[in-house]
């Protein structure tokens, strides 16, 4: 019996881990020191006599972002590396602001699920599965204001604002530093390029094409 308690104490310990986006924090808080040389996965803790008020606090976010570019989005980030409190918390959030007809391009966040609600306007959403037996399903919504939409973890997923007017949706992530992946800037706008022997195979277009699109200005809306 002792035995079997062990090892589900075991697997319960384990299953705990394998959840967690982030490390679980083992006291009150661990505010990241931002300036340190020390590189862990996460940031050190400032000492506790070194944390104030405004570790945890940001101001801002009623502010628009600048949508003047090519995707018409905007996204202020509000992770770890602008509240130094929320080192070690296992979450963050974002603002995005889309033009009219603005998009926020397929990307992916390596590290976090993100649920998000629609503060303006009118969004087309979705998101693709990974690889399955019936290939890469696509799940999308028409969102409205007030309505929320999870993306899973890691998944590719985007949004775009079909509506003639401005929108503004606010997102939440697991994790303090979510990280994204901007799937075509990943793919052609890599430093130095991908061959393009390899990508005219994977996409099964000639090479031509594929140093049209890596010649292309891939911006970062971040």
């Amino acid at each position: 019996m002792a035995c079997r308690i062990l090892l589900f104490a075991f697997l319960a310990l384990a299953f705990s881990h394998v959840m967690a986006s982030d490390p679980s924090q083992l006291q009150d808080f661990c505010v990241a020191d931002l300036k340190s040389p020390i590189l862990v996965n996460g940031f050190v803790c400032k000492p506790p006599t070194h944390v104030t008020a405004n570790d945890f606090f940001f101001s801002g976010l009623d502010m628009p972002g600048n949508t003047s570019n090519q995707l018409g989005s905007k996204v202020t980030q509000v992770n770890v590396n602008q509240i130094a409190g929320l080192n070690t918390l296992g979450i963050s959030l974002a603002r995005i602001d889309y033009a009219p007809y603005g998009l926020n391009p397929p990307h992916t966040h390596p590290r976090a699920t993100e649920i998000l609600t629609v503060l303006e306007g009118t969004l087309y959403v979705g998101f693709v599965t990974s690889n399955t037996n019936n290939g890469n399903l696509l799940f999308t919504k028409m969102l409205k204001k007030g309505d929320v939409f999870v993306f899973p973890e890691g998944l590719i997923h985007f949004q775009f604002n079909y509506g003639p007017t401005p929108a503004v949706a606010i997102a939440a992530l697991s994790s303090q530093n979510p990280g994204v992946i901007t799937i075509a800037n990943a793919v052609f706008g890599s430093n130095p390029h991908i061959s393009d022997a390899v990508l005219a195979k994977a996409f099964q277009v000639g090479k031509d094409t594929i140093k049209y699109l890596q010649a292309q200005f891939w911006m970062d809306n971040n």
